[in-house]
């Protein structure tokens, strides 16, 4: 621990304490509680949150129902008679006619800080170490002192709901401190009984009930309470356990519960109960079932100086040193995930559960023009399913209120929702003009939910949890297409292109999200064989639809319909790409894909944190894996703090759980129903492996490479049916052999095999020069990865809330 060596090439490590909370603190989190670790000697502070702490909604003056529509309800239509005459409107008139002042929204808050004052600290601690392994989810500050070893360890347990540190010493008898709480908030009482310290109050905008408990418990030396204090002298070790809650519940009208004080109690007695040894196995357990079904090898070297310096020291060139620096960024996205979203929680927000604020960027609430979706990019591709289950319960619970927005602003079917929300069922609109007005998110929330079915397989998913909100999501553009008189096309109007540019009807990004829900709505309905009058009626809008896919005079994808882009746009948005990713319109070596390179080009590597994720998928997507490389870099060297948070600025972690996924896209791909290997490898990568990335259809993959080219596929298939694969590797010695060994029939054409598979069953590609001497190649080469394939995950469970 006070080593200035690491031993694991996935620990995030630092030889001094943090002084700031957005570049230097590191996160810890179970999905509903999230910590921010400082690591001080004298004063050791810990920011922590819980998630459904919110200002706003109701309760809040002047927020209403939050589903608030226009003012007037035939403004929509005044909006697209001018458009129809002048082919576009300022954002700005738009919203003047649309848009209305944003009342009683709110933001997420932060809960407070823990403070653990240690009395005569030493000022110069020898070999201090602060870190944060991502194999285990713990975090942990160590130093020596008068040749006393000092050891802090905390952790964010998902089973029993409560943030734990435990404080200790190498000679017994040493361990001294005195553990306080405070707010930026002046609306809590503080107090104290048993060594239990309890922050309870109610937010003075909502009247949203709140509270936290710490118990602290120790081994030798004494406790003393204070007034709004505990103190600890003289003991062998000491841990705490924290629990906090609110009356929050995510239904409407009025989206309260029960007072949290029992949940909070039980929390607090019940995990100390347990005690600390107990406590930390059930995290690991609990955490590593998730975190250790992907392991990524990249020809890494464990990392000999600290995380901030290795940052610092990145070129984005080919060193072993580069490589465990992106090895340990994909690694931790998924830590991110698991941290931040987990079943009983809300979804992670534009900062996951971590916030310091009262007032944080852009509320730290869920914007819907991409931020929210891309948070949930990797959950499926890094086998991490069960952190959407989260996301599925929030955006089922959003239908109801985006019903009565879709029925009185619009006079329509289905169900909405704008650019932004919050835990309240806000589905209107406000009024900053650039960033007001984008109906297309519902049916692009849906597309995280059909993405689960289309990699689980799970109908029964299908039916009672993704199929009806997708519906509804469809149905609302089937009665809110518009006509465009200038070829009888069915358009979006009034559109926009976020966040640049005017007002028009059929822009890009708004038709491709059109036809994708009224895609995958169709393809769900034939699938569960329902609604006939439904899939009648998606049919002859698709006829009609226009698809969002012109190539324009420069060779570009055209962002609008009319020909308006400026090759000299540099704009972080490049929302016309929809199409290529996250969509699967448009695939590799089509018109469309060259225009969306040439647009993408045109477009340049700069961008915030989260476009520079974006561009990582889009390359991936194109099979350019240097240019999506070339973008992991640009973010790593530009867009990343030194505790590896992307930063927009400031910190949004949107790009994080967007560049993992980008990682995972650059490996594997599977959105036309073939299995691509190392479809977008970078010549960066020339040897690795990886084990564990999920394909459509039920299938999870483990691929080692070598010299660039796989020299070992092995897939583990859930479900029975036909599967194909494809791969740079495939030629006419490549041999497809069942987990006994026996040789599967295969067809082949080109670089891709197909074969019926079997649920339950393994199967492992490779090239067989000479099938006589294929043990012995089996053995001597297909078992050098350093990341050997691990046995099937199991099952993965139906997100039904």
């Amino acid at each position: 621990m006070t080593s200035p060596q690491t031993p694991d090439d996935l620990t995030l490590w630092y030889d001094r304490p943090a002084v700031d909370w957005e570049t230097q603190a590191l996160p810890i989190g179970n999905g509903a509680l999230g910590a921010m670790v400082f690591g001080g000697v004298a004063s050791e502070q810990i920011q922590f949150n819980e998630k459904s702490l919110w200002t706003g909604g109701p309760g809040s003056a002047g927020y209403g129902s939050g589903d608030r529509t226009s003012p007037r309800p035939d403004a929509i239509a005044e909006v697209q008679a001018e458009i129809d005459r002048d082919g576009k409107m300022s954002p700005e008139a738009v919203a003047a006619k649309l848009g209305r002042p944003r009342v009683g929204f709110g933001a997420y808050q932060t809960f407070g800080d823990l403070w653990l004052d240690v009395p005569d600290a030493p000022a110069s601690p020898i070999g201090y170490r602060r870190e944060l392994s991502l194999r285990e989810a713990v975090a942990r500050v160590g130093y020596t002192a008068e040749g006393v070893t000092y050891s802090r360890e905390y952790f964010a347990g998902h089973p029993d709901g409560v943030i734990v540190g435990r404080i200790s010493a190498s000679v017994a008898g040493n361990v001294s401190f005195t553990l306080r709480t405070s707010s930026p908030r002046s609306d809590r009482q503080v107090s104290v009984a048993d060594g239990r310290l309890t922050v309870r109050g109610a937010l003075a905008d909502n009247g949203m009930r709140f509270e936290a408990q710490i118990q602290v418990v120790t081994r030798g030396g004494s406790r003393t309470d204070g007034t709004d204090r505990v103190t600890v002298t003289g003991a062998d070790s000491a841990m705490f356990v924290l629990a906090a809650g609110t009356d929050y519940a995510g239904a409407r009208p009025s989206y309260r519960g029960p007072d949290p004080h029992a949940a909070v109690t039980a929390a607090v007695d019940t995990a100390v109960a347990k005690g600390f040894d107990q406590l930390r196995a059930a995290h690991r357990a609990d955490y590593r079932r998730l975190f250790d079904r992907v392991r990524l090898d990249l020809g890494q070297r464990t990392p000999e100086i600290p995380t901030d310096r290795l940052r610092a020291a990145y070129t984005g060139g080919t060193s072993a040193d580069d490589r465990a620096l992106e090895a340990m960024f994909f690694a931790y996205g998924r830590y991110l995930l698991i941290s931040s979203s987990r079943e009983e929680s809300l979804p992670a927000n534009l900062q996951g559960v971590w916030n310091n604020s009262t007032s944080p960027p852009w509320s730290a609430d869920y914007h819907l023009n991409i931020n929210l979706q891309m948070n949930y990019w990797l959950a499926e591709q890094t086998n991490l399913a069960e952190t959407a289950v989260a996301y599925d319960r929030y955006l089922t619970a959003m239908v109801a209120p985006g019903e009565r927005t879709a029925r009185e602003m619009f006079g329509s079917r289905g169900w909405v929702v704008h650019n932004e929300t919050n835990p309240f069922g806000f589905t209107g609109v406000h009024d900053w003009a650039t960033a007001f007005w984008f109906p297309e998110a519902a049916a692009w929330t849906t597309q995280q939910m059909y993405d689960h079915y289309r990699f689980s397989g799970d109908l029964v998913y299908l039916r009672r949890t993704a199929y009806p909100v997708m519906k509804g999501a469809a149905e609302f553009w089937l009665d809110n297409l518009h006509v465009d008189p200038r070829d009888g096309g069915l358009v979006v109007s009034p559109g926009y292109s976020p966040e640049h540019g005017d007002f028009s009807a059929g822009a890009s990004m708004s038709q491709q999200i059109v036809f994708d829900v009224l895609t995958n709505s169709l393809e769900a309905a034939r699938t569960l064989n329902v609604d006939a009058a439904f899939q009648t009626e998606v049919t002859a809008a698709l006829a009609r639809l226009d698809r969002g896919l012109r190539v324009g005079s420069w060779g570009q994808l055209q962002e609008w319909k009319s020909d308006w882009d400026d090759p000299a746009n540099t704009h972080r948005h490049a929302s016309h790409l929809f199409a290529l990713h996250p969509g699967r319109q448009i695939t590799p070596g089509t018109p469309e894909a060259e225009a969306a390179r040439v647009s993408l080009t045109a477009r340049g590597d700069g961008g915030t944190g989260w476009s520079k994720a974006w561009k990582i998928n889009f390359w991936a997507r194109l099979l350019d894996g240097d240019h999506a490389h070339r973008m992991l870099s640009e973010q790593l060297m530009s867009s990343t703090l030194d505790n590896l948070w992307d930063t927009h600025p400031p910190f949004q972690i949107d790009g994080n759980f967007g560049a993992a996924a980008g990682m995972a896209e650059m490996l594997l791909q599977s959105r036309h129903d073939t299995v691509q290997v190392l479809p977008a490898l970078p010549a960066a990568w020339p040897a690795g492996s990886v084990s564990g990335l999920r394909a459509w259809g039920d299938v999870t993959v483990d691929v080692s490479w070598r010299d660039g080219s796989a020299d070992k596929i092995t897939l583990h298939t859930g479900a029975t049916g036909p599967v194909k694969v494809r791969s740079a590797m495939i030629g006419g010695h490549c041999r497809v052999r069942d987990e006994r060994g026996n040789e599967v029939a295969v067809a082949r054409s080109g670089e891709t095999l197909s074969w019926d598979a079997r649920a339950g069953r393994s199967y492992t590609i490779a090239n067989e020069i000479d099938l006589a001497t294929s043990t012995t190649l089996r053995s001597s080469a297909w078992e050098s990865t350093s990341a050997s394939p691990g046995p099937p995950p199991e099952r993965l469970p139906t997100s039904a809330p």
